[in-house]
């Protein structure tokens, strides 16, 4: 038996055990529960949203009414971090609350997702939660080949990986079309993009829609996760018209950022670093802003109905995405083995009116692996040892500094995309980010405080050398317990 597969034995019957072990504790957890404390589960996932494209959080340009109520009546985390700057590894992290390098097997494009952890769905299926999905899972597969779904709780699955009709089969929102006698293909032909009505943004509310209003005696989870604002970007016509183009900053560039990615040129990233010109930058950007506002539009559409259906003050809505997107920043675009805040630092909005504060905004560290046990607590029950996510109950709850959770987040990059085995991690403190390109002898350190856009690498700076040792060794010790399956250390990151 190969080692590779001895490890991947392991994994299994270790999550096999932690799954059973978590199945008992979840339903006897929940016996205990009054139904009403239970609260229902609405997980907003965005595909590739950066965490500077929301009004109410400082960006001027963009208009997102529904999302700032959402700000306004719940806790915005303005300084939330994904655990790897690519889908199938960030959402395997943040579903089961754990680092993608404990779990193996993140590679976008997987045959299939190994089980390696038990997801977060599961665990609340197996407690009496009523589970539902429209849009991406992406746990595995990609390319043109159906997803072939884990032990993943969903008792819906409408499956969509992106809107473009190239399935050969099951895929829920090209099926959806053709119900209504369109089709995909020449729906874009025709307009350049899909109207509103017709869009899979669209599609995947109207799914939620259906399953919210479902009569059901217990509570229940729905994950929505679109593929927007995702590239290829061809937003609807009318958000798009919304934006004076030439008034829009652009991407955030200067003339050396050419030369530093050069030296990164043999690191993996989805196509090369280049100097934009400015009205081609701008109306990228616009629209991306543009698919962000009909997702903002969707999600006012959702949050009517938990209203009228009086589920909203026993529903807890978040708002987030897997990772973020380079949209011309340091002349790059989509993402790729890089760890700029554009990339790694995205939204999470977490807002539950009947128990959680409203109005808070904070600059905590945090992960999206905390998403996972502040659930598991926030439905009574308990969180297994072998997670990597802090509960953000006590922050939610305002029963701590909302300004403090962890002393360092971390991001990893792995052998991600098929035929590009680039390997980097990233360790980001208050004042400091620490990147390190393995096998390439290369690195970058940025003073988050002086250099808040990442331009000035001072990974060689001499006078720089003692904090550059104190963020590796932290790292290094990181990545040490992330491979750890036994208990819980206590304040590790």
């Amino acid at each position: 038996m190969t080692l590779e597969l001895t490890r991947r034995n392991v994994l299994q019957t270790t999550a096999a055990a932690v799954a059973a072990s978590a199945l008992t504790s979840s339903r006897s957890e929940a016996a205990k529960q009054p139904k009403a404390v239970r609260p229902n589960i609405l997980w907003i996932c965005t595909d590739q949203q950066r965490y500077d494209t929301i009004m109410s959080l400082g960006n001027p340009h963009i208009r997102t009414p529904n999302i700032d109520k959402l700000v306004a009546r719940g806790v915005a985390f303005t300084h939330a971090y994904c655990q790897s700057p690519i889908c199938t590894p960030s959402r395997a992290s943040f579903l089961t609350g754990m680092h993608p390098d404990a779990l193996h097997a993140c590679i976008n494009g997987n045959e299939s997702w190994d089980n390696a952890a038990p997801l977060i769905t599961k665990t609340l299926a197996g407690a009496g939660y009523d589970c539902g999905l429209s849009g991406k899972l992406h746990l595995s597969s990609a390319h043109g080949r159906i997803e072939k779904r884990p032990d993943d709780g969903y008792r819906v699955f409408h499956w969509s990986h992106h809107p473009k009709d190239d399935w050969p089969k099951g895929h829920a929102y090209c099926d959806w079309l053709k119900a209504w006698g369109e089709d995909f293909k020449k729906l874009h032909r025709k307009n350049g993009y899909i109207p509103t009505e017709l869009h899979q943004t669209t599609w995947c509310a109207k799914t939620a829609e259906d399953f919210i209003r479902e009569k059901r005696k217990g509570p229940w989870l729905f994950s929505l996760n679109c593929f927007d604002p995702h590239s290829p970007l061809d937003p609807p016509k009318k958000y798009l018209d919304r934006y004076d183009i030439k008034s829009l900053p652009g991407p955030l560039f200067r003339d050396s950022d050419l030369a530093a990615q050069k030296k990164l040129k043999d690191v993996n990233f989805q196509g090369g670093a280049v100097k934009y010109k400015k009205l081609d930058a701008q109306t990228y950007q616009a629209k991306y802003w543009a698919q962000i506002e009909l997702i903002d539009e969707n999600v006012g559409r959702l949050m009517k109905v938990l209203d009228e259906t009086g589920q909203r003050e026993n529903t807890i809505v978040i708002f987030t995405s897997d990772h973020g997107e380079t949209l011309g920043d340091h002349g790059l675009r989509r993402k790729g083995c890089r760890f700029y805040e554009c990339l790694v630092r995205v939204p999470l909005i977490i807002s539950w009116p009947g128990r959680f504060k409203q109005g808070l905004k904070s600059d905590a560290l945090v992960e999206l692996t905390d998403i996972a046990p502040t659930l598991l607590q926030a439905a009574g029950l308990d969180v297994p040892g072998n997670m990597h996510g802090k509960s953000l109950l006590p922050i939610l709850e305002g029963k701590c500094d909302p300004h403090e959770h962890r002393h360092f987040v971390r991001s990893i990059y792995y052998r991600v995309l098929a035929g590009a085995p680039s390997y980097a991690s990233m360790v980001r403190t208050r004042e400091y980010k620490l990147v390190q390109y393995h096998g390439h002898g290369l690195g970058e350190l940025f003073d988050m405080k002086k250099d808040p856009h990442e331009f000035d690498n001072l990974w060689d700076d001499p006078k720089l050398s003692g904090v550059r040792f104190d963020l590796m060794t932290k790292a290094f010790d990181a990545a040490a317990f992330a491979t750890d399956l036994g208990p819980r250390r206590v304040g590790r990151f």
